[in-house]
């Protein structure tokens, strides 16, 4: 049944189907619902006042009260301007308009006294305010306004005068309306023992709050309510699963064993003793395993994929490994094959570019049960590829795949479904872990293999040049080889691509007595292998490359790795590539060249990664920087549509969430019991097409 949040917002007085259409465009906003949860993302203190003696350049948006006592307009054509001297009797301060000047100027009074709202700003050396806000002393006291909410806007909107005065005016009209519909979704017990507001209390307090304290508990209350019900709806989902699926049954370790005592070529840390562990016992328990291996570049995740295949190999089934391209499969096959060979398994590869009579000989034997192990790219996923009866599928770089394409892996066994480690290389921070997969039971490997060691990272200048060439040329001469990687932004690919040629040009004649090689995106695949090859013999000394090595082929000599432009990079991208070198005893290095001019963003991003390795503080930092929406690149549903909690800083808020979701359900699954039945039918209310199960509609 439609309830009155699903109103359109054409229908709210002060909207009309005009602006409607704006907030659709925009906005995103189509109903009641929606604008009423298009929460503010800051406030403003209207309750303080500056004298004009007190502000300066650095000051933030400030107040003020007092007089106009003179006003021009200056320039012309183009540089005109409306100058307005404003006093407040101790000093004066020029408020300053470029647009609007024919409706401002007839306003202005030099008898009234005004609030004037704005951010100071240095011109030569006068401060003056450009386009403040500015309003009577007595209407402004009439409001009585405190805390005044700024909404997120676009440019159009604001164009068309849609600015946060209008939203905050039409969300009184929309209060007025809804509010006595808002319904409680929380249990009294929660309610009382965490000391929330009432639900229709915050929603008033988060749009117009009374004063900072009645605020902050409105934000406390909405932001856990949401990440429950977004915990809640994943650990259902595991919940059901576990419930529902039952899985192949691994408890023979004789293959484990035979590898632990007459194969295996180092020794595991105990990370990886640990997580292998944790699989075991998922393998061995009946129910269908659904676990996120995470663990930094080089932690050694693909060893432990191969163990956990040997167990599904020794209970007669088979294993597959889904690499997200063809540089990383052949890798992935290269390495796990020595170990295959060894013990008298079967492993082959196949990719888009495996041969056709090779294609069908492969399905027939895949078919039989006569392959082990598949590796291989998405063309693991098409219908001509039939296991006999796979066992476990594990899906490295995870996201770079969706969870269609996971289920396609699930499809493959006619009866039961297969267990799914899926793998990343990308450290994810423990809060956007328990959103993006709060459903999978996660493992982590925290720890690097012994005689590692970490990588020096330096951050250098452009102008730097002589010196790092220097430098290249001393590892070189040590029989090192190193990486150079220019950026590759889609938007501006001629120049980037002109880049890599300029810079490959440069090297070589600063390097003439060394082969050099070049890698790109617009370079055929025969091609790119060949140059890869050259790069893996040692025969070409260094690589001028753009990310298309991010994830790539591991070459244990390459201990240098040179980023240029590294003020383009994100972190996350600009860890990977520096897991490309570390990869033996030796010492390793990552130069970060950079122009003089940098964001106060690029220098946060350098300033890490010269300070740590440590993959999950970069996580960490990324998240804070770049939000969770832009880190996975990656819009999952219920994750991206977050409305008031921030997992960059709300990870506490998040856990606590989430461990009394975990209570809940193992005290009452279904929420039958009395004291549940709120949230039971929030959920039942909501239409099914929603992710969010903290929506109001």
């Amino acid at each position: 049944m439609a309830s009155i949040f699903d109103n359109s917002i054409e229908f709210l007085k002060g909207v009309g189907p005009q602006r409607a259409a704006l907030f659709q465009k925009e906005l995103k906003i189509f109903t009641y619902a929606d604008l009423l949860q298009h929460y503010p993302f800051r406030y403003e203190d209207r309750t303080k006042f500056y004298t004009i003696k007190e502000l300066s350049a650095d000051s933030a948006y400030v107040q003020i009260v007092g007089k106009i006592v003179h006003t021009e307009i200056l320039g012309s054509r183009f540089k005109k301007r409306l100058v307005a001297k404003f006093s407040d009797g101790k000093g004066s301060i020029d408020l300053i308009w470029f647009q609007g000047i024919q409706w401002i100027l007839p306003n202005l009074r030099l008898d009234v006294e005004y609030i004037v709202f704005g951010k100071p700003n240095l011109f030569g050396k006068k401060l003056n305010i450009a386009h403040p806000e500015i309003e009577p002393l007595a209407s402004f006291q009439e409001k009585g306004v405190s805390l005044q909410p700024i909404y997120p806007l676009s440019e159009k909107l604001r164009a068309r005068s849609m600015d946060s005065k209008y939203i905050s005016k039409i969300q009184r009209v929309l209060l007025n309306v809804v509010l006595p519909y808002v319904v409680e979704n929380l249990p009294n017990p929660i309610i009382e023992k965490l000391k929330f507001l009432g639900k229709r209390e915050a929603i008033s307090e988060i749009h117009f709050p009374t004063d900072k304290n009645k605020l902050e508990l409105a934000q406390r209350r909405l932001k856990w309510e949401e990440l429950f019900y977004l915990q809640l709806r994943l650990l259902k989902l595991k919940l059901v699963r576990t419930q529902k699926f039952e899985g192949q049954l691994f408890d023979d370790t004789t293959l484990l064993k035979e590898f632990y005592s007459n194969h295996l070529p180092f020794t595991l840390t105990k990370a990886q003793k640990r997580v292998i562990r944790e699989i075991y016992l998922d393998m061995k328990s009946g129910k269908q395993m659904n676990r996120l291996l995470q663990g930094d570049v080089g932690s050694g995740k693909t060893i432990v994929a191969f163990i956990t295949m040997l167990l599904a190999i020794g209970g007669g089934r088979q294993g597959a490994l889904l690499a997200p391209t063809v540089v990383l499969a052949q890798q992935h096959f290269h390495n796990l094959k020595k170990h295959a060979d060894a013990m008298g398994i079967s492993i082959r590869l196949l990719t888009g570019t495996t041969k056709k009579s090779v294609r069908l000989k492969l399905f027939d034997e895949l078919q039989a049960g006569e392959i082990d192990i598949l590796v291989g790219t998405h063309s693991l996923l098409t219908d001509e590829v039939k296991f006999k009866q796979l066992g476990l599928a594990v899906i490295d770089e995870q996201h770079r795949f969706g969870v269609a394409q996971r289920s396609v892996l699930w499809k493959k066994n006619d009866t039961t479904l297969p267990h799914i480690l899926v793998m990343t290389a990308t450290p994810i921070p423990r809060t956007l872990a328990m959103t993006l997969y709060g459903d999978l039971d996660i493992s982590t490997i925290d720890e690097l293999p012994k005689g590692r060691k970490s990588i020096i990272t330096k951050h250098q200048f452009d102008s730097n040049r002589l010196i790092i060439n220097g430098f290249i040329k001393s590892q070189i001469e040590l029989g090192r080889q190193v990486y150079v990687v220019y950026p590759l932004i889609e938007e501006s690919e001629k120049l980037d691509l002109k880049q890599v040629v300029d810079g490959y040009e440069s090297l070589s004649r600063a390097f003439s007595e060394y082969a050099i090689g070049i890698l790109h995106g617009k370079m055929n695949q025969k091609a790119k292998d060949y140059e890869m090859a050259r790069f893996v013999k040692g025969e070409t000394k260094i690589m001028v490359a753009t990310t298309v090595i991010e994830v790539g082929v591991d070459v244990p000599n390459a201990s240098v790795m040179i980023v240029e432009s590294a003020e383009r990079f994100g972190l996350s991208q600009l860890h990977q590539l520096r897991g490309r070198v570390g990869r033996s005893s030796e010492q390793s290095y990552c130069i970060l060249i950079s122009d003089y001019k940098l964001s106060a963003e690029a220098r946060a991003r350098i300033k890490t990664m010269v300070e740590t390795t440590d993959g999950f503080e970069i996580a960490e930092m990324d998240l804070k920087l770049r939000g969770p929406g832009n880190l996975l690149g990656t819009q999952q549903s219920g994750l991206m549509d977050l409305m008031i909690a921030d997992l960059a800083v709300d990870g506490k808020i998040l856990q606590h969430a989430r461990q009394t979701a975990i209570e809940m359900l193992e005290k009452d699954p279904e929420l039958v019991l009395p004291e549940n039945l709120p949230i039971k039918k929030h959920i039942e209310s909501l239409r099914k097409s929603v992710g969010n199960w903290g929506r109001i509609s």
